[in-house]
């Protein structure tokens, strides 16, 4: 852990120097503030690194990231299950835990909870790790003492949305290997066999058929010109990646994602379910439904269907009951608006949207293996085509010297 050497001023007005150990700049601030100390100077001292570790590399102290929130809340529940309090289990994890971030993670945390801060509390220092949600989820699970079940429900959560993406990359894996190997096949015919077929060819002689003199043009262009297509291609990957970035050109993309048929239905159908299985579970846990709304819509990263369920929002502050509200953002499927109807109806609107979340994601997944097929089998197509196209060129052509041969 970083040392902090620092000059500050107690309540009296003395000045005094010392060193301590802090997880971060953030974390040894407050703990001066903790000690009534206001603080002149703070700085990092230099490390000291094994010769042996510096030799091999050195080890730098692992970053904690977004995926770690997981682990963390699983095995923070394991131990507060067992009538362990938050804080005890997470200076216990801190101790024994073996992942280097996952280590990292529990140590800051610790650091703020030994100073009396609540788990929280301890979270939003960390906004790397803990999105909003999960925050505001730990704060009403400590307000009304239903931590541990918040922290269920949490950890069920966030398993959804990791299997969510599992699923997709998954599904991706096999026409990527299509395309790949397809890409191959044809690399293979402009720089290897094309030029020997053609070399072959021109010394039988005679007129070729219009779809060889297709091919040998073609392997022409790619192996004379063919080398500027990977800087073209780098600086327009880069040039729109860096238009992405900014207001306007992001605005520009998201809103025609949603407006283009096949990428529409990919898009909105995913952002939909998480925003159905994140609403569920915020109202799950007494938040009310304008702040649950509020936190929901931040979860949904398409500017355009972000504004939209925003104006939603809007909608039912001033009245208007939630399955309304969605039906004017042309966004959500008559399947989820008339269910979250009946449960408004009901007074049972989280087990509704509990419920919608598991047919829906069901639908998604058959429509995801759909996309899929479709996209994987017009990947063979387009294979097969090129394969047959190549081998009447090379027919045709064999065929029309021989003929010309006179014997």
């Amino acid at each position: 852990m970083p040392r902090f050497n620092y000059t500050a001023r107690d309540s009296s007005g003395r000045q005094v120097r010392d060193t301590f150990e802090a997880a971060s700049r953030k974390v040894a601030l407050r703990m001066l503030a903790s000690r009534q100390l206001q603080p002149i100077e703070l700085s990092e001292t230099a490390a000291v690194v094994d010769k042996k570790k510096q030799s091999a590399g050195g080890a730098r102290k692992a970053t904690p990231r977004a995926r770690d929130l997981l682990p963390f809340f699983t095995a923070l529940t394991e131990l507060t299950a067992s009538g362990m309090s938050p804080g005890e289990a997470v200076r216990l994890l801190a101790l024994r835990v073996k992942d280097p971030r996952l280590k990292t993670l529990c140590a800051t945390i610790w650091e703020d909870l030994k100073e009396g801060q609540t788990l929280s509390h301890a979270m939003e220092g960390m906004p790397q790790v803990f999105d909003l949600q999960a925050i505001n989820m730990v704060r009403a699970g400590e307000a009304t003492g239903n931590l541990n079940e918040v922290l269920l429900r949490l950890i069920h959560h966030y398993e959804e949305q990791s299997e969510l993406r599992r699923r997709l990359a998954t599904a991706m894996a096999y026409p990527a290997f299509v395309v790949l190997g397809a890409l191959g096949l044809i690399l293979l015919f402009v720089f290897f066999l094309m030029p020997k077929l053609q070399g072959l060819l021109d010394s039988l002689g005679g007129e070729m058929p219009w779809s060889t003199k297709l091919l040998i043009a073609s392997s022409d262009f790619v192996v004379g010109y063919g080398w500027l297509a990977i800087p073209i291609v780098i600086i327009l990957a880069i040039s729109v990646w860096r238009w992405r970035q900014t207001p306007s050109g992001r605005e520009i993309i998201d809103a025609q994602t949603v407006k283009l048929p096949l990428i529409r239905t990919w898009v909105v159908d995913t952002r939909v379910l998480v925003f159905v299985q994140t609403l569920a579970v915020l109202l799950e846990n007494g938040i009310n439904t304008v702040e649950a709304l509020r936190l929901t819509e931040r979860t949904v990263n398409n500017l355009t269907m972000r504004a939209a369920l925003r104006q939603a929002t809007d909608r039912v502050m001033e009245g208007d009951s939630l399955s309304v509200a969605l039906t004017r953002t042309g966004f959500f499927p008559d399947l989820v608006l008339d269910r979250l109807a009946v449960g408004e109806s009901t007074g049972k609107l989280a087990p509704s949207l509990r419920d919608i979340s598991r047919h829906y994601s069901q639908r998604h997944a058959r429509r995801l293996e759909s996309f899929i097929g479709i996209t994987a089998n017009g990947v063979l197509l387009a294979a097969f085509a090129f394969v047959g196209f190549l081998a009447y060129a090379i027919v045709s052509a064999v065929l029309k010297v021989s003929s010309s041969f006179q014997f």
